[in-house]
Parts: structure tokens; sequence; C-alpha cells
């Protein structure tokens, strides 16, 4: 799931000097903290766990109280708001919490920390065929949207045909294109008039048709692109981004892109018909494009307002310590099972040799603290491509002679010297209008040159730093990037990560290192065709394999999260699949 590459966002998911935009839905441990005030990264696994019987409506949280606003503040502002396209941390987990509903959802165990996989509009988590190429869910009744019109399952069937479509939902995430019948082909409602075949609908109960075998239908199941929308001039693009539907327990009442969003009750949510969302407050007040040190301020002062806020940003490192200190039980801290990474460009840097030593360049302890990042918190060192948290998983460090999160010089400069590619050029973008960004180049280039490279920063804005980014055909050699678990399988990793596109067609996708060999993509169809059981193994030795032969990217570290409420604020937990608040269990007290 992708998150806004402005300075705020960099704290949670390492845009270091290149304004990363981090794809990610995330995950991992809970709230799981040490006497340090760091977490364990290898706790847990966000959203694995299920509970397809779950009944609505949602238990009571005992103690909580109805009534009151909750000021959420931040230094980022959203991006679209349509369902359709909402692919970023904040605006996926606003949505999918508090105003949208979609086939299935996650709710928050205390117990263990973790988020599990229940039913939302579907009565369960779906049944399906041997081979998982066709999927049934049977819809329940009594939901309606925010106006009182019912939700049924032709509106669960467009929503579902809107995310085919890549020209008007750009940014929007392309599991339907990847996995559903001709979703190679299928342009989705706006372009194809035609009836689409895939996604057929016989009263309450709706099946989807698969291209190939897809068992993680039901985590797919929790975006909110996998939800209604109604049909004709109601849900026009351009209009439908500044106040979708709601279906959830909150609607839109004023919304100001990049700016502001004010949510209020939405009478028409009912929740006998919600297994796992609450309505405890009255409403929500967003404040966005908040300067990050008055962010901190609000939340360490817990003052007035500021007793009932709540920031999804990480708190500064200088402030980390005073926070941990003088106000520990409103700090929120867990794991966000993100791996961000170098890419080098595998088109132009064809000898492992360099990759391998840009590997032991980089200056990891520099770069994160020039970006503001707090080392066990917020910043772990990283070696798999996949992070902890996601079942099968096994440590695998692709350099065995390097530690983790540590700068070998030496050793960068003796491989360029003995492949003869001493002094060898490394293009890399950063934003020269944001302050954190050029520090972290100046930190980067300083390793660089210290390992026999000759570092080339790009400069760039914040502005165009993505766009930048994902053209092909931009005059650079290495992409930083991340990507954060959709769901915590490794089908949510390798078929975008490194699985080969089509440039010309598609543009680079989220494979910023530009990998392309045959026999990993055969690999990748292939582990898609095993039985479920089967598959994480596969994935997780896939992993392996695809660093020790190729070693097309190497990791910059996981991340965490590290956010705070005030006082007043109750049930404000890590959302780990997202990284986020546990926004729909909140309540004032």
């Amino acid at each position: 799931m992708r998150f806004k590459p402005t300075t705020r966002t960099r704290a949670l998911v390492a845009l270091s000097s290149v304004g990363l935009l981090a794809l990610a839905a995330c995950g991992g441990s809970g709230n799981t903290t040490d006497s340090q005030g760091t977490f364990d990264q290898k706790s847990g696994a966000a959203g694995a766990s299920r509970d397809p019987d779950r009944q609505p409506p949602a238990p009571d949280i005992p103690g909580a109280k109805s009534g009151g606003t909750v000021r959420v503040i931040s230094n980022d502002g959203l991006n679209s708001m349509d369902p359709t396209e909402a692919y970023y941390i904040n605006t996926g987990s606003i949505l999918t919490n508090l105003v949208t509903r979609s086939l299935t959802q996650y709710v928050y165990d205390e117990k263990s920390g973790d988020m599990i996989l229940v039913p939302d509009l579907a009565t369960d988590l779906g049944d399906h065929n041997a081979d998982y190429t066709k999927w049934t869910f049977e819809i329940r009744d009594g939901v309606k949207f925010e106006n009182g019109q019912e939700v049924t399952a032709d509106d669960i069937a467009f929503g579902i045909k809107r995310s085919f479509d890549r020209s008007t939902f750009p940014e929007g995430p392309s599991y339907s294109n990847d996995y559903f019948l001709d979703g190679d082909s299928y342009k989705g409602p706006y372009s194809d008039k035609g009836d689409y075949k895939g996604v057929t609908v016989d009263g309450n109960t709706l099946t989807i048709k698969m291209a190939k075998p897809f068992p993680d239908m039901p985590y797919w199941g929790t975006f909110p692109a996998m939800g209604p929308i109604p049909q004709g001039d109601a849900s026009d693009p351009a209009k439908y981004a500044l106040h979708p539907w709601a279906t959830g327990p909150y609607m839109f009442k004023d919304y100001v892109p990049e700016k502001s969003l004010t949510l209020v009750k939405n009478p028409n949510w009912d929740p006998n018909t919600d297994p796992g969302r609450h309505q405890y407050v009255d409403g929500w007040d967003m404040q966005f494009d908040v300067p990050s040190a008055k962010v901190d301020q609000i939340m360490l002062n817990d003052e007035g307002d500021g007793q009932t806020t709540l920031t999804y940003d990480n708190i500064q490192a200088a402030n980390f310590v005073t926070a941990k200190n003088d106000a520990s039980d409103r700090l929120v801290l867990g794991s966000s099972p993100c791996s961000f990474y170098w890419g080098p460009d595998y088109r132009t840097v064809t000898d492992m040799d360099v990759r391998k030593a840009l590997a032991y360049a980089y200056p990891y302890q520099e770069a994160w603290a020039a970006g503001g990042e707090i080392v066990g918190v917020t910043r772990v060192p990283g070696t798999n491509l996949m992070p902890p948290g996601i079942p099968g998983r096994t440590e695998y460090n692709p350099l065995p002679d390097h530690e983790p999160g540590t700068t070998d010089a030496d050793k960068a400069k003796q491989l360029l010297q003995d492949s003869g590619n001493m002094n060898y050029p490394v293009k890399f973008l950063y934003s020269q209008d944001d302050p954190v960004s050029v520090d972290t180049k100046d930190a980067i280039v300083k390793g660089l040159k210290a390992a026999g490279f000759d570092p080339q920063p790009y400069a760039t804005t914040v502005a165009d730093n993505s766009t930048l980014r994902a053209d092909p055909n931009t005059d650079i050699n290495v992409r930083s990037s991340g990507w954060c678990s959709d769901w915590p399988t490794g089908s949510s990793w390798f078929p975008p990560v490194i699985q080969s596109t089509d440039i010309a067609e598609e543009g680079l996708g989220a494979n910023y290192s530009v990998f392309k060999e045959a026999d990993v993509d055969k690999k990748i169809q292939e582990i898609q065709r095993m039985p479920i059981e089967e598959q994480n193994k596969a994935w997780n030795d896939l992993d392996k394999y695809v660093a020790e032969t190729y070693f097309p990217l190497f990791s910059t570290g996981y991340a965490g999260v590290d956010m705070m409420h005030g006082s007043k604020i109750h049930n404000m937990f890590n959302d780990n699949t997202y990284g986020a608040p546990t926004f729909r269990d909140i309540w004032i007290g």
C-alpha cells in the first residue's frame, strides 16, 4: 500500500534520500515492547489468523463510553479518497476502519496484539473450488449506504469491476488485473460497456472467477476496492473521490483534499450487520499538513484539545526519549513489516559485484540518523526481502559475511577493484526542497565516496520525486523503494516486486529494480499453482534463491511505528496490517 512521499512519512516508510513512495499495507507485531522501549520485530503475523465465523455485532469493549470528537493531526495530506484508488496507508486505514466496508475486514485482538481476518459484508470468508480459481461470497442483508439505500451484491460487483480500471484509477491496487478472469484485458465498466464474465451475481450470491489460483482472495477482500459503489452518476470518479458513500459507522461531512476531513456518525450504519466496528465517538476532526514539530508539541504537552488528539505520524527521534520517559502510556509502539531497499537498475547495473558493493557501502546508520529514524523502533536492520511476521519466513542473510545494518567500505572497495569498476557512477534521486532528504543525500554521498563509488545525486522536488522515480527513462541507475505486505503471504511480495513487467505497457509498477529473469517468473507462476499449504515455504525459498543467484536489490531496513495519543483517548493500538491506529475501537473517557 502506497504512502505519499512527504517529509513526515519518511519516519513511517523510510523515504530517505529519494523520497520513497512506499507501497504498503503493513503488518507485523502489535505493541510488544521490551524494557528499552523497542519492539519485538519477529513477533506476530499481521492478519494471518482467521475467524471465519465471527458474527455481528462487534463485542463491546469493556469500559468504553460514547460521545466526544477525536482530533487527528498529521503532516501528511490525504490523496484520493475514492475507495477504488485508496492504496495509501492513511487513506486505506481511514476508509476501511471508519467509512467504507468490504467483503472482509480485520479486527484487533488485544491479547495477541495482532489483527484477525473476519467477515464484513460477506457472511463468511468465502467458499472456493478445489484449485482456488472460483470464489463465492454470500452477501449479508441489512447493510445500507449513508442515504438509506440498501447495499446489494450488484453494488459490490460494480465496485469490483471498477478495480480493473488502471486508467481512471492509476494509483489503485492491481490485484484484480493480476488474478481475475480476463484481468489483463478487461478495462472496467467505464471503458468496457459489455458484461464482464468474471464477476456474476445471483441474488445475494457473488461469484468471482480467476485466471489462475488465488488462495489469498479473502485478504484482497479487505481492501476498499472490494466494497460496494453506487452505480450511475452518483459514483462519477471526479466527484466520488470527494465524498464516497459511507457504509461504515462514519460518513464525510467536510473534506478539503490534502488539508482536512471531518467525519460524523452515519445514521444508517447498523452494528447488527457489522462484526468488527464500533461507533463510540460522535465524530472525527482530521487536520493535515500540520508541521511535524507542532504535531510532537501537541502530543507531548497533552493539554486541552490535545487530550483527545492522536497522530499516526511517528514521533520525531529528538522527542522519542521524552515521550518514552514521560508519556509511555500514550506512546504506541509496534512493527509494520515493510521492507525498504535500494534497487540498482538491473538493465544498466549488470555486474552483481557492483550491486553487492552497494550493499556493503550503504551508510545505514548515518542515513537512518539523517532521516530521523530510531534504531530498534522505527528502523530495524534488514536481511530478506520479506520482513519478519510473514508465515513461513526464515531469516536469511544474502551477504553472510556482512552484519545487517552496518557499513563495510573496505569490502565494497575491494569488490569494485577486483571487478574493474572503481569510481562506478551511482545516480539517485533526492528532494532539494526537503532538508531531511538533503541531509540523507549528504550522508549517502559521503558513504559511497568512501567505498570507491562516484555518487551523482539527481536533484528534484518532493512534488516530482515519485513521478521521476517511476519513469523508467529517468537518468538514474538506483531507485530507493519499499514494499509492505498487502497480506501476510509471499504472493503479495514477489509478483509485484520481482516479477517482470512490460515497461512499455505498464511502466515499472512496483518492480523498481527493473528486475527481469525468466526462471524467476516461472518459479512465481509455479508457486501460485501449488497447494496453499506448500506456498509459504516456497515463497521463502524463492526469497533466498533470488538474492543468492541475482542479488537485484538489498534491504536498507524494516520499519516500525511510534505513534502517540492524548490522555483521554482509549483503545488506540497498532493496527499492524496498516501500521496505523485501531481507529474502529477508539473511545474518549
